[in-house]
């Protein structure tokens, strides 16, 4: 099956773009990330729920959320802080996550009208190193974010 969300990692550079278009207006594509409820059950997969722990959508705000497993173990958590929110259009944030070995990275988000019914998310995540963010792609990471992505348009798509 081929993947919808895409990314991109040119050789040498220290960031990734990712871009994924929905079919879904892009005010819901933005409820996605900013509303605890939706953004719960498009990341809780088969290995784990997902909880927001906080979620401050605002200029200098926070937000942390965590997965645990059917006995209640945390599985990830991760946090950062918020530093520019425009409703509907982008969020740029940080984004830490804890117990291993890679550094903060810093995420750029940008929501595209396409039409009524449509929408474009297109990232830019900034690594502290080229190694570091060569280590994250050795992980199922664009597998990973594809799976989130799909049950994102699932999940979501039902609002409509």
């Amino acid at each position: 099956m081929e993947r919808k969300t895409k990314v991109n990692a040119e050789e040498g550079k220290h960031d990734i773009h990712i871009s994924r278009e929905f079919d879904l207006p892009v005010d819901l594509l933005f409820k996605a990330h900013v509303d605890p409820e939706i953004f719960e059950q498009w990341m809780s997969h088969e290995y784990g729920t997902t909880k927001v722990l906080k979620l401050e959508c605002k200029n200098h705000g926070g937000w942390q959320f965590q997965t645990v497993d059917a006995q209640g173990n945390v599985l990830f958590q991760a946090n950062g802080v918020i530093h520019e929110f425009v409703q509907d259009q982008k969020i740029t944030r940080t984004f830490e996550m804890n117990n291993t070995p890679f550094a903060v990275q810093l995420e750029f988000l940008e929501f595209v009208k396409l039409g009524d019914d449509t929408s474009k998310l297109n990232m830019q995540i900034v690594f502290k190193t080229v190694e570091l963010r060569d280590q994250l792609l050795k992980q199922p990471f664009a597998m990973g974010l594809n799976m989130a992505h799909n049950r994102l348009q699932e999940v979501v798509g039902k609002l409509k």
